[in-house]
């Protein structure tokens, strides 16, 4: 079946995760612990997140988890934040974040659009955060649809967002390939029928994804490539 839209994760994705988060954890530890270095680091190891090392555990619940999961994680460990709170911090923090594009995204993404197919982003983040670092880029306008874990079609592993999407633009899902760097995003691809291509921008390995991944790129600028040789 050709592909007709593709639909991609953002964080890992688009954007190199490594690159992207490591300064969003260390902001945020130091920024909920007002600057005490010693808790920052305890809550970091709560979350899998080196602060020292600015690096993530492949476990972490950042990865792929929504920013609902990652105040359920803390919440016990800051008694003295409310849930909506800490969600309304780690929003704000995602949202100011750097992103550090996985490749040149405008013309990658004018490529694929020149080509006739519909694009879409589906996140684990939320909708605002997600579309604010979309615009930071230059690139919210090159997607059909963006939607994040509290858009209204639930979040991945889920296959709401990816049915959502095909919805949208008309496509069918078997027409439609999903793209991401961990398991949760190949997963939900799977639920929903779609093809699944895993990329090496995020933490995840090639041997984790091959299990779930029709094919594991090094990143989304081999897609081009991929869409001709099997055309």
């Amino acid at each position: 079946m050709p592909i007709q839209a593709i639909l991609f994760d953002k964080d890992g994705t688009l954007f190199d995760f490594a690159e992207t988060w490591g300064s969003f954890g260390r902001n945020f530890l130091l920024r909920v612990t007002n600057g005490d270095h010693a808790r920052a680091a305890e809550l970091g190891q709560v979350i899998g997140f080196d602060l020292e090392q600015v690096a993530y555990s492949e476990d972490s619940v950042v990865i792929a988890g929504t920013v609902e999961e990652i105040a359920e994680v803390l919440e016990p460990h800051l008694p003295e934040m409310p849930r909506e709170e800490l969600v309304d911090l780690l929003n704000a923090e995602s949202a100011s974040s750097p992103q550090a594009q996985a490749v040149p995204l405008i013309p990658f993404l004018e490529g694929l659009r020149e080509a006739g197919l519909k694009l879409g982003v589906a996140t684990n983040d939320g909708e605002m955060p997600a579309s604010e670092h979309l615009s930071s880029a230059g690139i919210r306008e090159h997607f059909d649809f963006v939607a994040g874990y509290d858009s209204g079609h639930g979040f991945k592993p889920g296959p709401g967002q990816l049915f959502a999407f095909a919805q949208h633009v008309g496509v069918n899902p078997e027409n439609i390939a999903m793209v991401g760097d961990s398991l949760h995003d190949l997963q939900a691809g799977r639920a929903a029928g779609m093809k699944t291509i895993g990329v090496l921008t995020g933490l995840a390995r090639a041997e984790t994804l091959e299990a779930m991944a029709d094919v594991v790129l090094p990143n989304i600028g081999h897609i081009p490539a991929w869409l001709y040789e099997n055309a």
